[in-house]
């Protein structure tokens, strides 16, 4: 039996995962997501995915984060109507990303169109909330460790990735053929979330290189971020968190507990605001068996932050002032609140704004990470004054040392291994560390191109 994979995302870039795997009985997309960052990544969003979505016979998704599965809607908008397999812990974080994706969407578009910022009369979302809701019918969740059918000869098993709630890595068999995914993989220790599983044997594996070239800084986590607060109380300033809705925000509320419990800030208000954030918080105490903490942690993290549910609420924090901290989506400033937070505290010199994750080349939080004076935001350019800090040691993305100290520990022999979802440097530099320490045969995809696979490695 031939099988082939094809690398349509994720591919020479850090986003848009998605890898297409055939046989002569099955066609399987491995993640669905979409592209963010530079314009032109964006706009691959809009252009032929190049398959027939409808004769895509089931979608398996590795963990919740849009840019492994928000282009779900739109393939069923193209057509595809086959199941879209995924953990509990992802379906029940789907049930908020995808419709907030969609609500986004929207937004865009009625922007775009207000502003006169479009080539298209009338701009359109990618799909609408109301189709991103209807695409949650075709969840189909597997527990981790169940052996779960996905098509004709086909059959899935999920381990635990320890990235986000959820997050799982996948050893997909089809025609005699093993594959292993590593979707993007967590740290060996992380102050919330359980480390990833040793992945089992398997013929091919298709690993993430996030931070294929870095390593994490040691850096004590606790004490850098009391020295940001403290620094911004003492200038009675705002310290403004953009952060990823699902993990990163739940990790900085409860080491702000901690710090908080421990005496070492002030008690200033702390802002939760993002709706998505704000349920994902109470899913997160939901699902025990991925994270490390009890149900009393649980319980002082959700009631760290006052929560900003409402537009009106939202407004309100930007016309306060002294110290506080507002923790908002998104994480990389694409989209979202936290833009219109970025307009009211970034002029001023006495506020924080404090980055918590990576940061994608194109994005609004790799320019201000870069040291850029102004930014563009909602068609206007904003001065910036305040001051930028970047915390590394919160990073959901092992680094290529603890990358490959997991690979070391797993039953692995591959036959090759695709080096994919990291920036060109990234992901070369780590497909070379992956054969000079592991002596593993591994490239680096090209987007768009095709391996026949074989079986019995």
């Amino acid at each position: 039996m031939t099988v082939t994979i094809r690398f349509l995302g994720a591919a020479e870039t850090v986003t848009g995962s998605r890898y297409l795997v055939e046989s002569d009985a099955a066609r399987v997309l491995v993640d669905c997501g979409l592209f963010q960052g530079w314009k032109r990544l964006r706009a691959r969003n809009w252009t032929d995915p190049r398959f027939d979505p409808a004769s895509v016979d089931a979608v398996v998704l590795t963990h919740a984060h849009i840019d492994h599965t928000g282009y779900v809607p739109r393939l069923r908008k193209l057509g595809f109507r086959g199941h879209v397999h995924c953990t509990p812990g992802t379906q029940s974080l789907l049930r908020i990303l995808w419709p907030d994706s969609g609500y986004l969407q929207e937004e865009q578009a009625r922007l775009a169109n207000k502003w006169g910022h479009t080539k298209h009369q009338p701009a359109l979302p990618l799909y609408t909330r109301a189709e991103a809701e209807a695409s949650l019918g075709a969840l189909s969740p597997t527990p981790y460790y169940e052996t779960f059918d996905v098509a004709p000869g086909v059959t899935g098993r999920y381990t635990r990735a320890g990235h986000i709630l959820g997050s799982a890595c996948l050893s997909l068999s089809v025609g005699g053929v093993t594959i292993a995914f590593t979707g993007d993989v967590g740290r060996p220790v992380d102050p919330i979330m359980l480390p990833p599983d040793p992945l089992a044997p398997a013929d091919y594996l298709v690993t993430e290189s996030t931070y294929g070239d870095r390593r994490h800084p040691p850096e004590a986590i606790h004490d850098t971020l009391a020295r940001v607060v403290n620094a911004a109380v003492e200038d009675e300033g705002t310290i403004l968190v953009p952060a990823f809705a699902v993990g990163r925000a739940q990790h900085l509320l409860h080491i702000v507990a901690e710090l908080k419990g421990a005496g070492r800030i002030p008690d200033i208000p702390v802002y939760l605001d993002s709706p998505m954030a704000i349920t994902a918080t109470g899913i997160f105490c939901q699902h025990e068996e991925d994270h490390r903490l009890s149900r009393p942690e649980c319980h002082v993290m959700c009631e760290t932050a006052r929560y900003a549910r409402s537009p009106e609420e939202s407004k309100a924090i930007d016309a306060s002032s002294g110290p506080m901290i507002v923790i908002s989506a998104s994480g990389m400033a694409t989209g979202g609140r936290i833009l219109h937070h970025l307009r009211r505290f970034l002029p001023e010199e006495r506020n924080r704004v404090l980055f918590v994750g990576y940061q994608a080349s194109g994005t609004r939080g790799r320019l201000l990470v870069d040291g850029t004076d102004e930014l563009k935001i909602h068609g206007q350019y904003v001065t910036v004054r305040a001051r930028i800090e970047q915390v590394h040691g919160l990073s959901a993305h092992a680094d290529y040392r603890e990358l490959l100290d997991w690979l070391a520990t797993s039953a692995l022999t591959p036959r090759q291994v695709f080096v994919t979802h990291g920036e060109p440097g990234a992901a070369d530099a780590f497909r070379r560390r992956l054969g000079d320490e592991l002596g593993w045969i591994a490239d680096v995809p090209e987007d768009g191109q095709r391996y026949r696979l074989q079986g019995g490695g």
